[in-house]
């Protein structure tokens, strides 16, 4: 297989190796960018990869990882900063490549709102600054806090730092202003100043300084704002989170609106109404790129009516209804160093090619995964010949690609520079953690090989087991402040840690240990202190949360939410998935029955729950730990909260994924089959089965009509 193979023509063998090797990509992108401030890759590719990676997971749901990154925005916040929790989330955006991408997401938003007649839809197109994002909360017109975006849900203060900038004002210009108002932007450095930084430092003998938004952020970050306000940082607004009041009707007004109280927005934001007006200002953005005198990466346009936008909503963590138009990036040719085998969480032996540093697209580059051994052969999952049937061999010059669909990757060989005496690389049939047998399953029906070769120690191999207690106190599982990955390792590597139970009675083994964990390096009174009382504050965790930090095969955050949903506590959920896994049709059904929720994932379920030995685990964690019912968010006067709703037939006033998101903002529970525990079916023309099937189960039929008065 390629890594630029199209989507379209992956197969469910292919399409894991891709979604393994994307994953490895983002994870480690996210640390080095929202962390470190040292990007190993520039936006354009990151959000590239990102992209590739959500539609793999949409074509095939069933290879969908447990720790998928689907919801994933940024990262956790940085240590040595207090945290800031966002009253609106801070959302990343979906992306286009191309001029067909953009035209789509046209489409897609015309087909939303198809229902009514003469609707124009309008857009706003504006650059997209390759800076930090920023949110600054103004009371009564005075500026009081502002964060970084971190997680989304979650930034750093900076404040202080942030009132060092000139483009921010202190106290809001003109009137009007709501009372409350969080304003979002990004802070970024000119390319002037950032060459008067890079020769002052070079003078004084100090450090040497990447690239403009590496060191805007660094600058942004400092201890002292007395560093920062020497950096002469610059800020253009361009959006806004939490309001009082709304600020006007359109997108293009309200960023205007921004303008009128004192901050920098973007000259050359525009507001078109055709696909082919919002191309035409990417071509004259990208065509002054060079010129404008800062950073770039693409264009982003927004659909401009406020209301529809709220309508549009969101899917994950990234609004339906803006996109960003991306530039494109280069290659490099460097010579690869070594192959090194990283062992996952579910025992997948993944290639990475150790390079000689090279930089691309303004990034040094050093590694890149190389997917699977089929990969590195020069073939794909169907022996297929790729990159003209070369292998990959220690001591290749490579080409390597960080831009688009593929970041970063060996794209191709230079087979006249490979050395005489190398060798075809011998891909361990043994894992290199713990020795045991590493397979590749044969699919059950076809007799294909997977394209993964997997460790069969499980628990007894560290790599597995240490990889998923990384993932149960992960930020987005139970967020243990304080336990992270280098923590886990370290517990695990000692005997203190072995099973996520293990985790919650670590308190009392401490206190009748004779080895303390105070007296270990990097560990004193307090700080123990503190981890054992952020583990007792996870005794009680969120059930969402707690289904997820389970790391049961393919069951994300967005299915984890979707269980929850549905069955309100763990005992609901463990029944069903108990009894679907023993082959009981009625539980089968049921799962089969949550909006979302496909076959692959029912038997995911099934086979965890099953196992004995994870019933057990489990039975050993709920002894230390009781997972919180699950409360459905919705309207205060809504008459549908809570219940479960099934659409069917033909819907005349709205379309199909319309109706499914009211339902869902007014705390209802949308199912696509009927059983005994749904609540109501809305029926339009031309229902079928569906409707039968409530009629026979006696619940509850409306109309189309009947649905908006009772919604009101």
């Amino acid at each position: 297989m390629s890594a630029d193979t199209a989507i379209t023509d992956l197969t469910p063998e292919a399409a894991r190796a891709e979604l393994d090797r994307l994953h490895a990509v983002l994870e480690r992108a996210d640390k080095a960018y929202f962390q470190e401030d040292a990007p190993e890759i520039t936006d354009a590719e990151y959000d590239a990869a990102k992209r590739r990676y959500l539609e793999i997971e949409a074509k095939f749901p069933e290879i969908r990882r447990a720790d998928s990154l689907s919801e994933k925005v940024g990262a956790a916040p940085a240590e040595g900063f207090a945290k800031v929790r966002h009253a609106v989330p801070m959302l990343s955006l979906g992306n286009a490549f191309d001029d067909d991408d953009v035209a789509d997401f046209v489409a897609r938003g015309r087909k939303f709102f198809e229902r009514e007649q003469g609707l124009e839809l309008a857009f706003t197109a504006e650059p997209k600054i390759d800076g930090l994002s920023a949110s600054l909360r103004y009371e009564n017109g005075v500026f009081v806090r502002g964060a970084t975006r971190g997680d989304g849900t979650e930034g750093e203060d900076i404040t202080e730092n942030l009132r060092t900038i000139g483009d921010i004002p202190k106290k809001l210009a003109g009137s009007g202003w709501p009372d409350v108002l969080e304003v979002r932007g990004e802070v970024y450095m000119t390319h002037a100043d950032f060459a008067a930084l890079k020769a002052r430092s070079a003078a004084e003998g100090g450090q040497d300084y990447v690239n403009p938004r590496n060191t805007a952020a660094g600058s942004l970050r400092q201890k002292d704002p007395a560093v920062t306000a020497k950096r002469n940082l610059k800020f253009f607004a361009y959006g806004w989170g939490e309001l009082s009041a709304p600020l006007a009707e359109t997108q293009y007004e309200a960023v205007q609106k921004l303008g009128a109280f004192g901050f920098v927005v973007n000259p050359l934001m525009i507001r078109t109404t055709s696909t082919e007006e919002m191309l035409e200002h990417y071509r004259r953005i990208e065509a002054q790129r060079a010129t404008l005198g800062y950073d770039i990466d693409g264009v982003v346009y927004k659909l401009d009516n406020l209301r529809l936008q709220e309508r549009w909503g969101f899917v994950a963590r990234a609004p339906r209804w803006a996109i960003a138009h991306k530039f494109p990036a280069e290659q490099a040719t460097t010579i690869l160093t070594g192959i090194d085998i990283q062992v996952g969480r579910t025992g997948t032996l993944t290639p990475v090619a150790r390079l000689q540093p090279v930089t691309v697209g303004g990034v040094v580059v050093e590694n890149a995964t190389l997917h699977n051994e089929d990969y590195i052969a020069g073939r794909d999952s169907t022996g297929a010949p790729i990159r003209d049937g070369y292998d990959i061999r220690v001591g290749d010059t490579v080409i390597v690609q960080r831009a688009g669909d593929v970041i970063p990757q060996i794209v191709a060989i230079v087979p006249e520079k490979r050395p005489a005496d190398s060798v075809p690389y011998a891909f361990p049939h043994q894992c290199p953690e713990c020795g045991s047998e590493a397979v590749r399953e044969a699919h059950p029906k076809t007799g294909k090989l997977d394209a993964r070769r997997r460790c069969t120690g499980e628990l007894i191999c560290p790599a597995q087991a240490v990889e998923q207690l990384k993932h149960f106190v992960s930020r987005d599982a139970l967020d243990i402040d304080g336990l992270g990955d280098k923590q886990i390792a370290a517990f695990h590597a000692d005997g203190r840690v072995m099973q996520a139970a293990d985790i919650f009675t670590l308190r009392e083994r401490d206190a009748r240990s004779l080895k303390k964990l105070k007296d270990q390096e990097g560990w004193g009174e307090t700080s123990v202190k503190k981890l054992f009382d952020a583990i007792d504050a996870r005794r009680e965790p969120e059930l969402d949360r707690f289904i997820f930090a389970l790391g049961i095969r393919h069951v994300g955050e967005t299915t984890a939410t979707l269980f929850a949903k549905t069955f309100g506590t763990f005992a609901a959920f463990r029944e069903t998935a108990q009894a679907a896994g023993h082959g009981e049709e009625e539980a089968r059904a049921a799962l089969l029955g949550i909006d979302g929720i496909g076959e692959t994932v029912v038997q995911s379920v099934g086979a965890f729950f099953a196992n004995e030995r994870n019933e057990k685990a489990i039975d050993d964690l709920l002894a230390e730990v009781t997972p919180q019912v699950y409360a459905v968010a919705a309207a205060a006067d809504s008459a549908v909260a809570g219940k479960t709703v099934v659409f069917t037939g033909s819907l005349e006033r709205m379309t199909r994924s319309e109706a499914k998101a009211m339902a869902e903002r007014l705390g209802a529970k949308v199912s696509g089959s009927v059983s005994a525990k749904t609540d109501l079916v809305v029926a339009g023309p031309g229902a079928g089965s569906k409707l039968k099937q409530a009629e026979s189960l006696g619940v509850q039929v409306i109309s189309e009509d009947d649905w908006f008065d009772l919604v009101q």
